[in-house]
């Protein structure tokens, strides 16, 4: 199955969530209150805090819980069976999902760009494919540097050091950044490679937690670079480089220019997609997936996350265009709920 163009939408709420979110009560069909408790990415943090609003509307009789505390620590919980369920914007590898007791599924819930932000008193800056991978290897230090002037003609670049952030917890959004980077640079590969926990070798990086955190310390810090979720860029009114993508132009990210880059993504069975170097739109794109278990400990706790599941990919997926998040292609999400529904007794 493919992605389409007028079934996506992507991103962007305004909410910067680092605690708990109250999803409130969910499923009509449930006969008694239940409560799920769920951890792992702060990229759909926004969506999902939306998501707890307008399901506890029409569902009163549970309570889900979720914390933001990034993508590595949620892969971690689902494995030590802490939670009812994780989320991650980096798909379980085989070797993760072999360590989860009661088995897993990846239940794909958006998608969306990573966002290269700024703070430079510069408009447009642009960042080609050799440029942006130096920057983050540690190759190129200074704004002034030749090779990013070359991507610049005309515009006065500040002589002043580099100063990069990046995430300090495990991270889904470091995920997709680095995978993107890995696929078009040997030298990025070779030194930093792709990880939602990468060993960086840029001279004094900063490291700063969450979205939220790198989106703070990038206002705050003159001459600093980062990335993250685009809504935080949005929400913190960061100045966002254009990157050049597969076809040599120099693309901002933004919903439109996400569903193109994510347009031609092709989902397996078990619905674990890497995009790394998308051939139109927008380069630095990627999924976000919910972590479910294949069983629980009782019919009702089942019961409660088959519906969720499917309340989140029908009525749900409204809520990803209101917030500017790429939908779930509605085959898909049919497939989904189809695995869902079977797999969970």
């Amino acid at each position: 199955m493919t992605f389409s163009t007028n079934v996506l939408s992507r991103v962007v709420s305004v909410s910067v969530v680092t605690g708990a979110i109250s999803f409130g009560a969910i499923f009509g069909a449930i006969a008694q209150a239940e409560t799920l408790n769920g951890a792992g990415a702060t990229f759909p943090a926004p969506l999902y805090e939306r998501y707890a609003r307008e399901v506890k509307k029409k569902y009163p009789d549970l309570t889900v819980n979720y914390q933001a505390v990034g993508s590595g620590a949620g892969v971690n919980q689902v494995i030590a069976g802490t939670v009812q369920f994780g989320a991650s914007d980096s798909a379980m590898t085989d070797a993760e999902m072999g360590k989860v007791k009661n088995g897993v599924i990846l239940v794909p819930t958006a998608g969306g760009a990573v966002a290269v932000v700024h703070n430079l008193p510069i408009d447009n800056l642009k960042l080609s494919r050799k440029t942006l991978p130096a920057i983050f290897s540690g190759q190129i230090t200074k704004w002034d540097d030749p090779q990013i002037k070359a991507d610049n003609p005309g515009v006065n670049l500040p002589s002043q050091p580099i100063k990069a952030v990046v995430r300090a917890d495990s991270s889904g959004t470091s995920f997709i950044f680095t995978n993107h980077l890995t696929s078009i640079s040997p030298y990025f590969k070779g030194r930093v490679g792709t990880s939602k926990s990468p060993s960086w070798t840029i001279p004094n990086v900063i490291k700063a937690k969450g979205n939220p955190g790198v989106a703070s310390s990038v206002t705050r810090t003159p001459g600093a670079i980062g990335y993250v979720e685009y809504e935080f860029a949005l929400k913190n009114k960061l100045k966002v480089a254009q990157i050049q993508n597969k076809q040599g132009q120099f693309v901002a990210p933004s919903l439109q220019t996400a569903n193109q880059a994510l347009s031609t993504v092709s989902f397996p069975a078990n619905f674990r997609v890497f995009v790394d170097d998308p051939t139109q739109g927008y380069p630095i794109v990627g999924l976000t997936w919910l972590l479910i278990y294949k069983s629980y400990p009782n019919a009702a706790q089942g019961t409660a996350v088959k519906n969720f599941v499917n309340w989140v990919l029908t009525d749900g997926q409204q809520i990803n265009d209101d917030l500017n998040y790429t939908r779930i292609p509605d085959p898909v999400a049919q497939k989904v709920i189809q695995t869902v529904n079977s797999a969970i007794k």
